[in-house]
């Protein structure tokens, strides 16, 4: 298969303006804005099947359907690139190494919405990455193909980036607007949705880096063929982030559907040192974690839904023989006890608690108790929240323990005693 996303990956200075145009960028954007209508750009989205690529999986062109048709607010396109999600560094490369593909698939889709003004939220640790990102703005603005009258067609566009402080929550769509409206980055009640009341009150579509990155080859190449290169349902290519004990660890664009198995022995080279597999963890660290007999599996949202997971952000992490489950838990612990926002109680309290007792088992001062202990928390922690933050903090809990019991049963009769440095703890704590 031919690189669609990530065919620039590798072409030296790809994120200047002069090589991306040698490289085609933008003439798609031409070709739409000059002949086609915003509800065909929309149609042709629909048709592709393509599914948002931030983790959620919900059909990009339907999102953009909910907008209101007679709404006189303006109407704002929100790109999310706050890539926070442990093992997950796929909309870090397009930023970094292709920002004029992304520029084009928000242009594009701005058109579709009828927007005329568009807010790229970076994450606040994407220093590189922002500067790339800004310096692909001016350049394209200086070129015409944002502001007013593009492509003398009438349509005008401008695009902010904006850098975020380094809170994981603001991955979260609605914590992202309040964020970037200058307030605490919560999570809102939902309804009223964001297409609906989003940012400063008014209809909002917001979108994953990668996703919008997508849109361009779409409407170049057509739906249908979009379509065809993933599984059932789930239109396209992936950007696969694979870590862990891998012999060649990065970011892998595959068909939507490719199995588990083929991207880690056939495009992440096996395992290092020929070492067993034990474990996957196969959409970033909120994602419930497989088995080693686990990994016949296709990597699309539907089949790893059904297989009692999800590929989320598709941050494939991989562990050999050698890791431990009882650290891998207590470091996702850890994570969630610091990123929770604080809004809901039983995200809040719930998250806290989860990593002491953690933090107990894996220092060898745990009981057999404790497991069961986690397992009741981490159901009530489920479904009482505003987003679904503990939910994601629940389910490594749930997955860890349940198919790796008996490893933590013996982590904690042997009594294995694990240092924990004081730079690893949390001063709340």
């Amino acid at each position: 298969m031919e690189p669609i996303l990530s065919r620039n990956f590798n072409v030296k200075d790809a994120w200047t303006l002069p090589v991306a145009e040698s490289r085609g960028a933008y003439q798609t954007a031409r070709k739409v804005l000059t002949s086609m209508k915003p509800e065909d750009v929309t149609a042709a989205v629909v048709a592709s099947n393509l599914r948002g690529l931030g983790g959620a999986g919900f059909p990009t062109g339907k999102k953009w359907q909910f907008l209101p048709k007679d709404s006189p607010k303006p109407v704002y396109l929100v790109v999310n690139a706050d890539e926070g999600e442990p093992g997950t560094f796929k909309d870090r490369y397009i930023l970094e190494r292709d920002p004029h593909q992304l520029i084009e698939g928000i242009l594009i889709s701005a058109f579709a919405i009828k927007s005329r003004k568009a807010y790229v939220y970076v994450r606040g640790e994407y220093a590189e990455p922002y500067r790339r990102l800004q310096s692909a703005l001016d350049e394209a603005a200086a070129k015409n193909y944002l502001g007013k009258n593009i492509f003398g067609t009438g349509f005008n566009l401008e695009i902010v980036a904006h850098r975020g402080a380094g809170a994981y929550i603001c991955g979260e769509e609605t914590a992202l607007l309040n964020s970037l409206e200058g307030g605490k980055g919560y999570p809102r009640l939902k309804p009223p949705f964001p297409a609906v009341v989003g940012l400063f009150g008014c209809p909002t579509i917001i979108n994953n880096v990668e996703t919008l990155a997508c849109v361009p080859p779409i409407l170049k190449n057509g739906a249908g063929w979009f379509a065809g290169l993933g599984s059932p349902g789930n239109g396209g290519t992936r950007l696969f982030s694979v870590s862990g004990h891998v012999k060649k660890p990065g970011v892998y664009e595959l068909p939507m559907g490719t199995p588990l198995r083929e991207i880690i022995y056939a495009h992440a080279g096996g395992l290092r040192g020929g070492r067993a597999l034990k474990a996957v963890i196969p959409g970033g660290i909120s994602a419930k974690i497989l088995t080693a007999n686990e990994i016949d599996v296709k990597m699309d949202y539907d089949s790893l839904k059904a297989a009692g997971t999800m590929l989320g952000s598709a941050g494939v992490i991989v562990m050999d023989d050698t890791a431990s489950i009882v650290k891998a838990l207590y470091y996702a612990a850890k994570f969630f006890a610091h990123e929770s926002c604080g809004q809901c109680s039983p995200c809040r309290e719930g998250t806290g608690w989860a990593y002491k007792i953690v933090r107990r088992i894996y220092r060898g001062e745990g009981s057999l108790k404790d497991l069961d202990t986690l397992l009741a928390l981490a159901k009530n922690m489920e479904g009482r929240t505003i987003c679904v933050f503990a939910d994601a903090a629940a389910w490594p809990i749930q997955s860890y323990i349940t198919k790796f019991r008996k490893e933590f049963e013996e982590h904690i009769n042997n009594k294995h005693e694990a240092r924990i440095s004081k730079f690893e703890t949390i001063s709340k704590f």
